[in-house]
């Protein structure tokens, strides 16, 4: 996503939209995003659209697609959250079923030293530790992901903005980094 959105910055040294739009990746998020928002404001004149001004139908079809791109970076995080906070549990559980286990097999032998009693608990603790291992390293990857998809999302969004102000007003207003200036929208 980092790669997409460095080169989605370069779609505004085009001479225009629709040529900037073809030096972008065909897989690029950005890429969608610029192409949705030049179908909208083409087809903006139909009978459905006619209730809606140009300015709000292409803010929404902008926001539809920001949306989708959030919606795709957030696959896989469920799974992810889920493993980190019940794999601990999964491996709790195991250790308590195989301490009973080793405590119902001292019962039937009617010894309780410390050679019986030590293997069986020590393999029963192999289950914490299991899923800690599974649980922390899922954890970490979750936090470094949503950590991730939020700064990329908030580039995404700032282009989206400066997509929305030129395809409805024509300009875009530099970024932050950039000297103020305004790109004029070729017509």
């Amino acid at each position: 996503m980092f790669s997409q959105a460095k080169e989605a910055r370069k779609l505004w040294d085009s001479a225009s939209l629709a040529d900037g739009v073809q030096k972008l990746s065909k897989n690029s998020a950005y890429r969608a995003l610029v192409e949705d928002g030049l179908k909208a404001v083409k087809h903006h004149d139909g009978k459905l659209t006619d209730k809606i001004d140009l300015q709000e139908w292409v803010t929404m079809t902008v926001q539809r697609g920001v949306e989708s791109i959030q919606s795709a970076m957030q696959g896989g995080l469920a799974f992810l959250a889920t493993t980190g906070s019940t794999a601990p549990f999964i491996g709790l559980f195991g250790t308590v079923w195989g301490i009973y286990h080793a405590l119902v097999a001292i019962g039937m032998a009617g010894q309780a030293s410390i050679d019986k009693v030590a293997g069986p608990v020590g393999e029963a603790l192999i289950m914490t530790a299991i899923g800690l291992a599974v649980a922390v390293p899922a954890v970490l990857g979750y936090n470094w992901l949503v950590r991730r998809n939020k700064v990329a999302l908030e580039d995404v969004r700032s282009f989206a903005s400066d997509l929305n102000a030129y395809l409805t007003m024509g300009v875009r207003v530099a970024d932050q980094g950039e000297a103020p200036r305004v790109a004029q929208r070729s017509k």
